[in-house]
């Protein structure tokens, strides 16, 4: 819980009352493009995070990668997982191989769990790890174990 004022600094909070109208609360959201849906919950929600690519300060261009949610300690970043194969060619075969990426998470995504499919997009460095930024989450298959790739 923060304890500073939150507020969007994109919507100017002064304006002059109109009498006999309760307009709700004004609240700057945008589409990132390259086809990803802002969710509802930027659109509707109350959060305010100046480093979500929805309702934030931060433009999503270069890269856009896939992976699997490893870890969920941090607050509003968590770690992806992204596995990969590597042919060595002394023995013409292949081996497995990982990469941990910190990324940042919104709160528009409040149902993220480990196990996760999770879109990432890159941006400008958010901090010292962070470089990635969460477009969309795709649930894991609840039941018996599916197929993985490895």
């Amino acid at each position: 819980i923060e304890k500073a004022y939150q507020r969007q600094p994109t919507i100017f909070q002064n304006r002059k009352q109109v009498l006999a109208s309760k307009r709700k609360e004004r609240r700057y959201v945008r589409s990132v493009g390259l086809g990803f849906k802002t969710p509802r919950e930027a659109v509707e929600g109350t959060y305010i995070d100046k480093k979500c690519p929805f309702t934030g300060n931060v433009s999503i261009r270069g890269r856009i990668l896939t992976g699997v949610v490893a870890k969920m300690k941090m607050k509003r970043t968590i770690v992806i997982r992204r596995d990969y194969l590597h042919y060595i060619k002394k023995y013409n075969r292949y081996e497995k191989r990982h990469k941990n990426l910190a990324v940042h998470l919104s709160p528009c995504f409040p149902d993220v769990s480990l196990g996760d499919t999770v879109t990432v997009g890159q941006c400008r460095p958010l901090s010292k790890t962070v470089r990635f930024n969460v477009l969309k989450v795709t649930k894991q298959q609840s039941g018996k174990k599916q197929f993985q790739k490895f």
